[in-house]
């Protein structure tokens, strides 16, 4: 089936009934130009979060199988008030669950992975001539249960989707109207990019951009699809992310992301012996928490200090994980500080320019910013700085590199 559009819309963009209806004009602009049109939704508004509420307030350690089942009615609802909305303007529209929608997942709840889509439903209705909208973040394990992809799941679903039914390109809608130099509400002179790279895009969705879902980035990469990112708000072009070649770099640096979501564990002496590391993060890794920043020090008498970041939500968990283990190994003692962020600088430029790392050290130290820890890829530069530190440090960097030009 040929121009298939995918579009997904965030929980801002159907926030209420108002919202949704202003969603269904916009789908209906789209098919009007003759595109068959599949919808992913999120949840309305902060309804997550206040199912969570919910679910803390009966058990605060919910069953992961009843947790999805409780939180995933949030895109349900949305789904289903958006097809209403398009059925009170006379077009057919079906909205479908993950499951019915053929999208399966791992058997692991609250953060599983997407397996395989098998779409013939969905292109079936589309035959049948129906605007489809699917739950995002959400899809059936082997067990036929409801699982959960994960907070910014729905652009991964969307991504997903788009490519299992082989879509023109997928349009993610947010409140932003594409990806900027820097957060714009922050940044007044910040840049909207017309084309940024898969890669720098990765980066900066990984380091605290909260435009895409690093998972829908490395998605769409993966099959080559185009996403285009628009605001809901209005008509306007936004910021397409593709394959992009050299000869179209022009700057060493493309953006600058920040996450205050971040706390910082350390390991204090312990056994300088192979293998402790790898038991360390092994521990952590099967029980789902992703180490970010990892620093290892060699110290005296043959013990080293290990020191890593986690996001703050998974500070507590990483904590009793990390305090466990050290005892276990009679390290000296486990510290943590969640007065934290990291602030990065990304570019695929970065990689034939040389002393742009200096360059960012140099202006975030010169302006009395202390640098706790660095990490380093071929694109992007990481620094841990002190929390109250972040807004300064972003408009530093955003004016020492003239990301406004």
């Amino acid at each position: 089936m040929d121009n298939i559009i995918v579009q997904k819309y965030g929980g801002t963009s159907v926030g209420d009934t108002n919202k949704i209806k202003r969603v269904a004009d916009r789908i209906i602009k789209a098919k009007e130009q003759g595109n068959n049109m599949v919808v992913i939704v999120s949840a309305m508004g902060h309804t997550t979060d206040e199912l969570v509420k919910l679910a803390m307030e009966i058990m605060p350690a919910p069953s992961g199988r009843e947790f999805d089942a409780l939180i995933s009615t949030g895109e349900t609802v949305s789904a289903s008030l958006l097809a209403m909305a398009l059925h009170q303007q006379g077009y057919e529209a079906i909205s479908l669950t993950g499951r019915q929608a053929g999208v399966y997942t791992e058997d692991v709840h609250n953060k599983a992975k997407i397996l395989d889509v098998k779409p013939e439903r969905i292109l079936e209705e589309l035959t049948l001539g129906k605007v489809v909208i699917v739950t995002g973040f959400q899809g059936v394990n082997s067990q036929d249960d409801t699982t959960t992809i994960g907070r910014g799941g729905s652009d991964t679903s969307a991504v997903v989707i788009a490519a299992a039914i082989k879509a023109t390109v997928c349009e993610i809608y947010t409140d932003v109207d594409g990806v900027y130099t820097a957060n714009p509400s922050l940044i007044k002179n910040a840049k909207k990019h017309k084309v940024i790279s898969y890669d720098e895009m990765l980066e900066m969705a990984s380091l605290g951009a909260q435009v895409l879902h690093p998972r829908a980035v490395e998605g769409a990469k993966a099959y080559g699809l185009e996403i285009h990112v628009r605001s809901s708000y209005n008509f306007s072009e936004g910021t397409i992310v593709k394959e992009v070649s050299k000869m179209e770099i022009k700057n060493p640096v493309t953006g600058i992301a920040y996450d205050e979501n971040v706390a910082k564990i350390a390991i204090l002496e312990l056994p300088d012996v192979p293998g402790i590391a790898g038991q360390l993060f092994t521990k952590l890794a099967d029980a789902k928490i992703n180490v970010d920043m990892i620093i290892q020090s060699n110290q005296v008498d043959s013990h080293n200090d290990i020191a890593f970041t986690v996001s703050r939500d998974d500070l507590i968990k990483a904590l009793e994980i990390t305090k466990e283990y050290a005892k276990s190994i009679k390290a000296s003692n486990v510290v943590h500080d969640n007065n934290v962020s990291k602030i990065s600088i990304i570019g695929v430029g970065m990689m034939s320019s040389p002393g742009v790392a200096a360059r960012m050290f140099s202006m975030l130290g010169g302006n009395g910013i202390n640098i706790d820890s660095i990490t380093t890829s071929e694109i992007k530069v990481s620094c841990i700085i002190n929390s109250k530190d972040t807004e300064k440090a972003v408009r530093l960097l955003h004016d020492g590199f003239e990301l406004e030009k």
